[in-house]
């Protein structure tokens, strides 16, 4: 059984945004990078070859991963989503009861999951600990720097 890994909508555009670049763009670019290396003479002296055979090894991996993993995604779309729970998809607001500082995450699959961005995982320790609160409740999650406390502010879909 092909186990579906949730994307949310945005994380869907980008994964076939980078296939169709890949294939485009990338893909003639080091076609062609072999062609005019091919001509410079001898292939098992020439770094030019080498280095475009790498990244049309590159690109082609990738390309397999990405269309691998767009065959098993589910999108789900958090804008036509509703409700006072967090799930996948919501943006939530938090405070953080030690230093009352409030930050914003969405919950998103793993691949398109950024902290730098406020994407946290569906995996994530805080993520697992969020899903299914509501406004005013409080978590208690284990990080690296100890247990910390979050109250939840804010539930958004968009």
């Amino acid at each position: 059984m092909i186990t579906k890994i949730p994307i949310t909508l945005t994380g869907f555009n980008q994964l076939q945004e980078e296939v169709k670049t890949l294939k485009n763009i990338d893909r003639p670019a080091v076609i062609q990078a072999l062609s005019d290396a091919r001509e410079h003479g001898d292939l098992k002296e020439n770094a030019e070859y080498h280095a475009a055979r790498e990244r049309q090894s590159f690109i082609e991996g990738r390309i397999l991963e990405l269309e691998d993993r767009l065959s098993r995604i589910d999108v789900i779309d958090p804008a036509k989503m509703t409700g006072n729970s967090i799930k996948f998809g919501a943006t939530v607001e938090v405070v953080d009861d030690a230093t009352n500082e409030e930050h914003t995450y969405q919950i998103v699959g793993e691949y398109e999951a950024n902290f730098e961005e406020g994407r946290l995982s569906l995996t994530a320790p805080l993520s697992r600990a969020l899903i299914g609160k509501t406004v005013g409740d409080t978590v208690e999650v284990n990080t690296p720097k100890g247990v910390k406390n979050y109250e939840v502010l804010k539930v958004l879909y968009k």
